[in-house]
Protein backbone atom coordinates (compact mmCIF):
# COMPACT_ATOMS: atom_id res chain seq x y z
CA UNK A 1 0.00 0.00 0.00
CA UNK A 2 1.24 3.57 -0.52
CA UNK A 3 0.97 5.78 2.44
CA UNK A 4 0.19 9.39 2.46
CA UNK A 5 1.09 10.34 5.92
CA UNK A 6 1.31 13.90 7.37
CA UNK A 7 2.93 14.82 10.96
CA UNK A 8 5.76 11.83 9.36
CA UNK A 9 8.83 13.25 10.70
CA UNK A 10 6.93 14.01 14.59
CA UNK A 11 7.17 12.33 17.38
CA UNK A 12 4.37 9.93 16.31
CA UNK A 13 5.16 10.27 12.90
CA UNK A 14 9.03 8.82 13.50
CA UNK A 15 7.48 5.99 14.72
CA UNK A 16 5.09 4.80 12.39
CA UNK A 17 7.13 5.34 9.08
CA UNK A 18 9.22 2.50 10.03
CA UNK A 19 6.20 0.38 11.07
CA UNK A 20 4.81 0.69 7.89
CA UNK A 21 7.93 -0.14 5.90
CA UNK A 22 8.92 -2.95 8.10
CA UNK A 23 5.16 -4.12 7.08
CA UNK A 24 5.76 -3.56 3.61
CA UNK A 25 4.02 0.00 2.81
CA UNK A 26 5.24 1.98 1.09
CA UNK A 27 5.66 5.76 2.49
CA UNK A 28 4.90 9.36 1.55
CA UNK A 29 5.82 11.80 4.07
CA UNK A 30 4.72 15.39 4.23
CA UNK A 31 7.81 17.56 5.15
CA UNK A 32 6.91 21.16 5.78
CA UNK A 33 11.43 21.84 5.89
CA UNK A 34 14.21 20.67 4.50
CA UNK A 35 15.38 18.96 8.09
CA UNK A 36 11.87 17.14 8.35
CA UNK A 37 12.27 15.89 4.96
CA UNK A 38 15.90 14.40 5.33
CA UNK A 39 14.55 12.86 8.62
CA UNK A 40 11.46 11.40 6.59
CA UNK A 41 14.17 10.42 3.29
CA UNK A 42 16.60 8.63 6.27
CA UNK A 43 13.88 5.99 7.57
CA UNK A 44 13.53 4.96 4.09
CA UNK A 45 10.27 6.72 2.95
CA UNK A 46 9.89 9.33 0.16
CA UNK A 47 9.41 12.77 1.22
CA UNK A 48 7.07 15.69 -0.17
CA UNK A 49 7.83 18.85 0.44
CA UNK A 50 5.06 21.23 1.57
CA UNK A 51 2.72 22.75 4.32
CA UNK A 52 -0.12 21.04 5.97
CA UNK A 53 -2.08 23.73 5.65
CA UNK A 54 -1.56 24.01 1.31
CA UNK A 55 -4.79 21.80 0.33
CA UNK A 56 -3.84 21.33 -2.63
CA UNK A 57 -0.78 20.15 -2.34
CA UNK A 58 -2.89 17.55 0.33
CA UNK A 59 -5.03 16.65 -2.25
CA UNK A 60 -2.54 15.41 -5.12
CA UNK A 61 -0.99 13.72 -2.16
CA UNK A 62 -3.87 11.50 -1.55
CA UNK A 63 -5.12 10.85 -4.90
CA UNK A 64 -1.91 9.22 -5.60
CA UNK A 65 -2.12 7.25 -2.36
CA UNK A 66 -3.69 3.85 -1.04
CA UNK A 67 -4.22 5.42 2.18
CA UNK A 68 -3.91 8.28 4.30
CA UNK A 69 -2.36 8.80 8.20
CA UNK A 70 -2.71 12.29 9.17
CA UNK A 71 -1.01 12.73 12.54
CA UNK A 72 0.19 16.64 11.95
CA UNK A 73 -1.36 19.14 14.14
CA UNK A 74 -0.03 22.56 15.68
CA UNK A 75 0.49 21.59 18.92
CA UNK A 76 1.24 25.28 20.52
CA UNK A 77 -1.64 25.60 23.53
CA UNK A 78 -1.43 29.51 23.00
CA UNK A 79 -3.64 29.20 19.70
CA UNK A 80 -5.51 25.79 20.59
CA UNK A 81 -8.54 26.80 18.76
CA UNK A 82 -7.01 28.42 15.82
CA UNK A 83 -5.27 25.16 15.35
CA UNK A 84 -8.47 23.23 15.73
CA UNK A 85 -10.12 25.12 13.02
CA UNK A 86 -7.12 24.99 10.77
CA UNK A 87 -7.02 20.74 11.24
CA UNK A 88 -10.75 20.74 10.95
CA UNK A 89 -9.54 22.34 7.40
CA UNK A 90 -7.30 19.65 6.49
CA UNK A 91 -9.35 16.61 7.37
CA UNK A 92 -12.30 18.17 4.70
CA UNK A 93 -10.28 18.69 2.54
CA UNK A 94 -9.13 14.67 2.82
CA UNK A 95 -12.43 13.52 3.60
CA UNK A 96 -13.37 15.60 0.10
CA UNK A 97 -10.28 13.79 -1.78
CA UNK A 98 -11.17 10.08 -0.40
CA UNK A 99 -15.24 10.13 -0.87
CA UNK A 100 -16.00 7.37 -2.76
CA UNK A 101 -12.93 5.50 -2.99
CA UNK A 102 -13.43 2.78 -0.22
CA UNK A 103 -9.86 3.93 0.83
CA UNK A 104 -8.58 4.33 4.82
CA UNK A 105 -8.01 7.66 6.68
CA UNK A 106 -7.00 7.19 9.94
CA UNK A 107 -6.90 10.81 12.18
CA UNK A 108 -5.79 11.68 15.52
CA UNK A 109 -7.65 12.75 18.70
CA UNK A 110 -7.33 12.11 22.12
CA UNK A 111 -8.86 10.31 24.24
CA UNK A 112 -12.26 12.23 26.77
CA UNK A 113 -12.34 13.30 29.99
CA UNK A 114 -15.26 11.06 32.13
CA UNK A 115 -15.85 12.29 35.42
CA UNK A 116 -15.91 9.25 37.88
CA UNK A 117 -14.52 6.07 35.44
CA UNK A 118 -12.29 5.19 33.06
CA UNK A 119 -13.10 6.45 29.38
CA UNK A 120 -14.47 3.73 27.27
CA UNK A 121 -14.24 4.08 22.80
CA UNK A 122 -17.60 5.29 23.27
CA UNK A 123 -17.42 7.91 25.03
CA UNK A 124 -17.29 11.94 23.95
CA UNK A 125 -15.59 14.79 26.07
CA UNK A 126 -17.49 16.78 27.87
CA UNK A 127 -17.61 20.76 26.71
CA UNK A 128 -14.64 22.70 27.63
CA UNK A 129 -12.22 19.64 28.55
CA UNK A 130 -8.69 19.76 27.12
CA UNK A 131 -9.73 17.00 24.09
CA UNK A 132 -13.20 18.29 22.86
CA UNK A 133 -11.71 20.64 20.69
CA UNK A 134 -10.59 17.95 18.60
CA UNK A 135 -13.51 15.79 18.95
CA UNK A 136 -15.63 17.68 16.59
CA UNK A 137 -12.66 16.77 13.76
CA UNK A 138 -12.43 13.40 14.67
CA UNK A 139 -16.34 13.51 13.56
CA UNK A 140 -15.78 14.78 10.33
CA UNK A 141 -13.64 11.82 9.84
CA UNK A 142 -15.97 9.13 10.96
CA UNK A 143 -19.05 10.94 9.26
CA UNK A 144 -16.99 10.30 6.02
CA UNK A 145 -17.72 6.36 6.00
CA UNK A 146 -21.07 7.72 4.47
CA UNK A 147 -19.69 8.45 1.93
CA UNK A 148 -17.19 5.46 1.05
CA UNK A 149 -14.02 6.69 3.22
CA UNK A 150 -12.97 3.80 5.34
CA UNK A 151 -12.36 6.26 8.29
CA UNK A 152 -11.14 5.69 11.44
CA UNK A 153 -10.27 7.97 14.76
CA UNK A 154 -7.04 6.76 16.88
CA UNK A 155 -7.36 8.70 19.97
CA UNK A 156 -4.33 9.16 22.22
CA UNK A 157 -3.86 9.72 25.90
CA UNK A 158 -2.05 12.32 27.41
CA UNK A 159 1.85 10.75 27.64
CA UNK A 160 2.76 9.14 24.41
CA UNK A 161 6.50 8.22 26.03
CA UNK A 162 9.60 6.72 24.88
CA UNK A 163 13.00 7.21 23.86
CA UNK A 164 13.78 10.33 22.37
CA UNK A 165 10.49 11.62 24.21
CA UNK A 166 11.80 16.02 24.35
CA UNK A 167 8.65 17.77 24.25
CA UNK A 168 5.64 15.49 25.88
CA UNK A 169 4.01 16.39 28.97
CA UNK A 170 6.32 14.29 30.64
CA UNK A 171 9.14 15.55 29.17
CA UNK A 172 7.75 19.48 30.70
CA UNK A 173 7.37 17.67 33.98
CA UNK A 174 11.26 16.49 34.29
CA UNK A 175 12.27 20.20 32.58
CA UNK A 176 9.79 22.00 35.18
CA UNK A 177 11.29 19.57 38.24
CA UNK A 178 14.87 20.70 37.03
CA UNK A 179 13.84 24.34 37.05
CA UNK A 180 12.27 24.54 40.62
CA UNK A 181 14.33 21.68 42.62
CA UNK A 182 11.25 20.05 43.37
CA UNK A 183 9.20 17.23 41.61
CA UNK A 184 5.68 18.72 41.67
CA UNK A 185 1.63 17.64 41.64
CA UNK A 186 -1.08 19.25 42.04
CA UNK A 187 -3.09 18.88 44.65
CA UNK A 188 -3.04 14.80 45.71
CA UNK A 189 -1.25 13.86 43.06
CA UNK A 190 -4.27 10.56 43.15
CA UNK A 191 -5.29 12.10 39.86
CA UNK A 192 -4.67 9.96 36.74
CA UNK A 193 -3.25 9.84 33.11
CA UNK A 194 -3.19 7.20 30.71
CA UNK A 195 -0.51 6.64 28.64
CA UNK A 196 1.28 4.38 25.61
CA UNK A 197 4.31 3.59 24.46
CA UNK A 198 5.10 5.34 20.88
CA UNK A 199 5.95 2.09 19.60
CA UNK A 200 2.44 0.53 20.83
CA UNK A 201 0.86 3.92 19.19
CA UNK A 202 2.16 3.45 15.76
CA UNK A 203 1.73 -0.34 15.92
CA UNK A 204 -2.23 0.27 16.44
CA UNK A 205 -2.12 3.56 13.38
CA UNK A 206 -0.30 0.79 11.30
CA UNK A 207 -3.57 -2.05 12.06
CA UNK A 208 -6.09 0.93 12.30
CA UNK A 209 -4.84 2.14 8.14
CA UNK A 210 -4.76 -1.88 7.30
CA UNK A 211 -7.88 -3.61 8.78
CA UNK A 212 -9.98 -1.20 11.14
CA UNK A 213 -14.06 -1.20 9.74
CA UNK A 214 -15.02 2.18 8.11
CA UNK A 215 -16.12 4.56 11.61
CA UNK A 216 -14.52 3.15 14.12
CA UNK A 217 -12.70 4.90 16.82
CA UNK A 218 -9.95 3.39 18.85
CA UNK A 219 -7.97 3.79 21.95
CA UNK A 220 -3.91 3.83 21.60
CA UNK A 221 -3.97 2.89 25.80
CA UNK A 222 -1.50 1.05 27.19
CA UNK A 223 -1.75 2.39 31.18
CA UNK A 224 -5.46 2.68 32.01
CA UNK A 225 -3.99 5.32 34.58
CA UNK A 226 -0.92 6.50 35.79
CA UNK A 227 -1.67 8.56 39.33
CA UNK A 228 0.25 11.71 39.15
CA UNK A 229 2.12 11.56 42.08
CA UNK A 230 3.34 8.09 40.66
CA UNK A 231 5.03 10.30 37.66
CA UNK A 232 6.17 12.93 40.43
CA UNK A 233 7.83 10.48 42.31
CA UNK A 234 9.74 9.13 40.00
CA UNK A 235 10.98 11.88 38.47
CA UNK A 236 12.04 12.85 41.73
CA UNK A 237 13.86 9.95 42.61
CA UNK A 238 16.07 10.29 39.38
CA UNK A 239 16.76 13.82 39.94
CA UNK A 240 17.15 13.70 43.30
CA UNK A 241 14.89 16.52 44.11
CA UNK A 242 11.60 16.08 46.51
CA UNK A 243 8.00 15.34 45.64
CA UNK A 244 5.51 17.88 46.64
CA UNK A 245 2.14 19.27 45.85
CA UNK A 246 2.91 22.82 44.00
CA UNK A 247 0.33 25.82 42.27
CA UNK A 248 -0.99 24.53 39.08
CA UNK A 249 0.62 27.97 37.74
CA UNK A 250 3.58 26.17 38.18
CA UNK A 251 2.65 24.05 35.38
CA UNK A 252 1.49 26.56 32.94
CA UNK A 253 -0.96 25.09 30.46
CA UNK A 254 -0.28 21.59 32.14
CA UNK A 255 -1.79 22.46 35.53
CA UNK A 256 -5.40 21.87 34.29
CA UNK A 257 -4.27 18.14 32.83
CA UNK A 258 -2.94 17.46 35.70
CA UNK A 259 -5.30 17.82 38.06
CA UNK A 260 -8.08 16.18 36.43
CA UNK A 261 -8.62 12.06 36.46
CA UNK A 262 -8.77 10.69 33.41
CA UNK A 263 -7.97 7.28 32.94
CA UNK A 264 -9.11 5.80 29.39
CA UNK A 265 -10.05 2.30 28.49
CA UNK A 266 -8.69 0.27 25.54
CA UNK A 267 -10.25 -3.13 26.04
CA UNK A 268 -12.35 -2.68 23.09
CA UNK A 269 -9.49 -1.88 21.01
CA UNK A 270 -8.00 -4.35 21.52
CA UNK A 271 -10.85 -6.91 21.27
CA UNK A 272 -11.30 -5.67 17.89
CA UNK A 273 -7.71 -4.89 16.51
CA UNK A 274 -6.06 -7.41 18.37
CA UNK A 275 -3.78 -4.68 19.18
CA UNK A 276 -1.59 -6.25 22.91
CA UNK A 277 0.96 -2.74 23.53
CA UNK A 278 3.93 -5.03 24.10
CA UNK A 279 6.40 -2.28 25.41
CA UNK A 280 7.56 -0.54 29.29
CA UNK A 281 4.55 1.02 30.59
CA UNK A 282 4.91 5.17 31.70
CA UNK A 283 6.82 4.32 35.30
CA UNK A 284 9.02 1.84 33.75
CA UNK A 285 9.99 3.82 30.85
CA UNK A 286 10.90 6.68 33.22
CA UNK A 287 13.11 3.91 35.52
CA UNK A 288 15.19 3.04 32.58
CA UNK A 289 16.79 6.70 32.70
CA UNK A 290 16.53 7.98 28.84
CA UNK A 291 14.52 11.03 30.25
CA UNK A 292 16.77 12.07 32.57
CA UNK A 293 19.85 12.85 30.24
CA UNK A 294 21.49 15.98 31.11
CA UNK A 295 22.99 16.07 27.74
CA UNK A 296 19.65 15.89 25.80
CA UNK A 297 18.53 19.03 24.32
Amino acid sequence: MRVFVTGASGWIGSALVPELIDAGHQVVGLARSDCSAGAIAGAGAEALRGDINDLDTLRSAVSDADGVVHLAFDHDFSRFEQSARADARVIGALCDELAGTEKPLVVTSGTPIVPGRAATEYDESLPGTPPAARDANARLALEAAGRGVRSSVVRLPRSVHGEDDLHGFVARMIDIARERGVSGTVGDGSSRWPAVHVEDAALLFRLALEDAPAGSVLHAVGDEGVPVQDIAEAIGRHLDVPTAAVPAEDFGFLGPLLSVDQPASSMLTRQLMEWRPSRPGLIDDLNRGHYFDEATP
